[in-house]
């Protein structure tokens, strides 16, 4: 199957026009009419992430994270993102990214499914689909009350993490639960205003969590990553359902860092 053709379905389900407007989605690297039979998933196209999809035969590279981002004035050894770019074209592997757009039209409902949040509603609304509201993250109500202690285990347990860190009182009871997965220090803001008791995201600096907890919300961070690698299954399930055709080979899980 060409890589054009593969695309099409992609974008049938996540069009382009749904990401925000600072984000570089789509085919990134390589050509559109390359012929494939084997696509490779990760959040991320590191160095590693690409030896990795070399060695699978994959003739396609689908990441979540684009791997060009900034303007790129020239592609050259002696910077990581040109030997990236370098190794993928002298390996004829085509690269796409699928970034805010499958935030805004699926990874905020999957972490809500996740979490099992009841009445959930979008966090940050950025567009309508079909005449309903899509955006960043959700919010909605946990099964039951429970407290911020008890709720940090339950966050660990759903993401399957094993570490977290917090800010707020960890006795205080919650049951009102943002999640926006990725960097959330812009999530506090629409948190606050949907009434959450927590909100669960990544990126969350000490200035950011203190203010938030000085506003009435607490913030689990359970990392970018943490919050956005079922990105991987999810897409696995999409490309095993809609291109049955397609070798589907997942990056492993690995967390870009340890806490010690």
């Amino acid at each position: 199957m060409l890589c054009s053709e593969i695309i099409q379905v992609i974008e049938a389900a996540y069009p382009g026009d749904a990401a925000l407007g600072f984000d570089n989605v789509g085919l990134l690297v390589g050509r559109a009419d390359k012929e494939t039979d084997k696509v490779y998933l990760a959040v991320d196209a590191t160095d590693a992430v690409i030896d990795h999809a070399i060695a699978s035969g994959a003739g396609m590279l689908v990441t979540h994270h684009p791997l060009i981002f900034s303007p790129v004035k020239r592609i050259t050894g002696d910077d990581f993102v040109g030997r990236r770019i370098m190794e993928l074209v002298r390996n004829d592997i085509s690269c796409y990214a699928m970034h805010t757009n499958y935030d805004v039209l699926r990874m905020g409902r999957l972490a809500g499914q996740i979490l099992e949040l009841e009445n959930a509603q979008v966090l940050d609304v950025t567009m309508e689909k079909d005449g309903e509201p899509e955006g960043i993250g959700r919010v909605g109500s946990l099964k039951k009350e429970m407290s911020l202690e008890e709720c940090c285990v339950y966050v660990k347990h759903k993401l399957n993490l094993g570490t977290l860190k917090v800010f707020g009182d960890m006795e205080r009871k919650v049951s009102r639960l943002a999640v926006s997965p990725g960097s959330g220090k812009s999530a506090v803001d629409p948190a606050v205003a949907a009434g959450a008791d927590v909100l669960v995201t990544g990126d969350i600096g000490h200035h950011e969590g203190l203010d938030a907890v000085a506003r009435g919300l607490s913030v689990i961070d359970a990392g970018h990553y943490g919050t956005e690698y079922i990105f991987l299954d999810d897409m696995k399930q999409f490309f095993g359902s809609r291109l049955p055709g397609i070798g589907t080979v997942v990056e492993p899980v690995i967390h870009p860092f340890q806490v010690i």
